[in-house]
C-alpha cells in the first residue's frame, strides 16, 4: 500500500499542477486548481509513514484519500455543463473529475487491502 500511496499522491500533484497551468494559460489563474495537488502531498507524507508505521500511514492516507474524493462532488455539478460545452471552468470540472476517479479507485484498493489482511490473519491465527 505505501507504493500505491506514492503513486496516487504523485498522480494527483500532476493532475492539480497542469489543472493550474491550464488556468494559467486561460488567464485565470485559480489557486483551487491546485488542490488535487494538496491532496496528493498529503499523501505524499502519509505514504512515508506508512514506510514506518505501515497501519497508521495507510489509515491516515485512506480518510486523506475520503475527504479528497468527497471535496471533488462540488466542481462536478458542473458535469453536464462540460459536456455541453458551456462550462464556465472547463478544467476544473476535468480536473476534479480526474482526482475523483483516482481517489475513489485509491480508496477501494485499500479497502481491498484491509480486507485481505484480516483474513490472512483470520486464516494464520
Amino acid at each position: 500500500m505505501p507504493k500505491l500511496t506514492f503513486i496516487t499522491g504523485a498522480i494527483l500533484v500532476v493532475v492539480g499542477l497542469a489543472g493550474y497551468l491550464f488556468s494559467i494559460a486561460k488567464g485565470t489563474d485559480h489557486w483551487t486548481a491546485l488542490i488535487p495537488s494538496l491532496v496528493g502531498l498529503l499523501l505524499l507524507v502519509s505514504g512515508a509513514i506508512a514506510l514506518k508505521n505501515l497501519m497508521v500511514g495507510v489509515h491516515i492516507a485512506l480518510v486523506l484519500a475520503l475527504i479528497g474524493a468527497l471535496g471533488m462532488l462540488m466542481p462536478l455539478a458542473n458535469l453536464g455543463a462540460l459536456f455541453a460545452g458551456e462550462a464556465e471552468r472547463p478544467a476544473a470540472v476535468l480536473t476534479a473529475l480526474i482526482s475523483l476517479i483516482v481517489l475513489v479507485v485509491y480508496l477501494v484498493l485499500g479497502v481491498r487491502s484491509f480486507i485481505q489482511a484480516r483474513r490472512w490473519k483470520k486464516a494464520n491465527a
